[in-house]
């Protein structure tokens, strides 16, 4: 297994800079997810890890050794791609043994490798089938084993689960979890899907114009955000922004003015926000610490009057869109609360449950 390290990397593409200098520790044995939306840098971070792309500047090391001249090949490092990338006119079980007969592995222990990987796969039925007989799910297990028969230091995954269906992606991403801890090994996955990130990382990389911003576990990301984008790109829905500005009241009290509402909040239990008196803030909660009826749990709550604009039912919930003044609000409700469209209504926001954030540099206010 396999310590990644990256220190100052950075890569350009001409005089564009797809990753500013990154720094950045894979422990052993980690399940390490890079996230963000398309363009972000996490692709290239992952093919620098790979060898496919050449590092401009900075050093990258596995296992303490670094790796900066070394080719794919000599790093020892297995990639699973969105397209499956596998031989068309090959059985799955030729797939799955041909690094192996590069390698020039015997015969019996190809066959032994193959016939365990598949075992572990669940694909010993299809081991016959050429890939245009398979599934999506099948394919992409076949290339998943491809990775694992080779036993590398590190595993990647760009992106490996784009290409199928919801209850698909559900599927693989618990088989993919599984593997993870039955190999104990390291593995570094891509995605632009955060649910994937929260769900399978045990250590997420937020990433956005090729500069990481926050690494973290998955509860410290939706619980503790170092900024407005981190904290917008975790969760779904998305948390709800409300511009405003603090004011103190008095020798004790600070206020929190709602900016086109008409709506003051009373923040004195949050006494860092005095440091940022009349500066743009930028008031953050999540659609879920909002309420149609106040909760059983005694929070802190603040009464707000939206307009509700649309419902979307999804059975077991429902996200209520509304605004709220000037501005969109996302609320998630219960599936059998009876709302009108169109019509005013109060939802109840949890004060312990907000987030501030500085407008000027975007970082959060702790």
């Amino acid at each position: 297994m396999a310590v990644v390290i990256f220190d100052q990397v950075s890569k350009y593409y001409g005089s564009f800079q797809a990753l500013r200098p990154t720094d950045l520790e894979i422990r052993d044995k980690e399940f390490m997810v890079l996230v963000g939306p398309s363009g972000c840098g996490k692709s290239t971070l992952l093919r620098v890890i790979a060898g496919l792309e050449e590092i401009s500047s900075g050093t990258l090391r596995i296992d303490g050794e670094v790796v900066n001249q070394l080719s794919p090949k000599e790093r020892d490092i297995a990639v699973v791609f969105q397209n499956y990338a596998l031989y068309p006119h090959m059985t799955a079980y030729e797939n799955l043994a041909f690094c192996l007969k590069i390698r020039g592995m015997r015969k019996q222990d190809i066959h032994t490798t193959v016939l365990e990987t598949a075992r572990m796969l669940d694909i010993e039925s299809i081991l016959s089938r050429k890939p245009k007989d398979m599934s999506g799910g099948q394919r992409q297990r076949v290339a998943i084993g491809r990775a694992i028969v080779r036993r590398p230091r590190v595993f990647l995954f760009d992106e490996p689960l784009s290409n199928l269906d919801a209850r698909l992606r559900g599927q693989m991403r618990i088989e993919i979890a599984r593997l993870h801890k039955k190999l104990q090994t390291t593995v570094v996955y891509v995605t632009h899907d955060q649910v994937e990130a929260m769900t399978l990382g045990d250590r997420i990389a937020v990433m956005n114009a090729g500069e990481i911003q926050q690494i973290d576990t998955p509860d410290n990301l939706y619980r503790h955000p170092h900024n407005k984008f981190v904290a917008g790109f975790i969760g779904s829905p998305v948390m709800n922004f409300l511009p405003g500005s603090v004011h103190k009241k008095g020798a004790a009290s600070l206020l929190f003015d709602i900016s086109g509402s008409g709506q003051q909040l009373d923040v004195s239990h949050f006494p860092a926000l005095a440091d940022f008196e009349n500066k743009p803030l930028s008031l953050g909660i999540r659609p879920e610490h909002l309420h149609a009826s106040p909760p059983a749990n005694e929070a802190r709550l603040a009464s707000w009057k939206v307009d509700l604009q649309f419902v979307e039912r999804l059975g077991h919930e429902s996200f209520a869109m509304a605004s709220f003044g000037q501005h969109p609000l996302t609320a998630r409700l219960p599936a059998n609360m009876p709302l009108t469209i169109p019509s005013s209504v109060s939802l109840f926001a949890e004060l312990d449950q907000l987030h501030f954030f500085d407008e000027t540099t975007g970082l959060a206010i702790r």
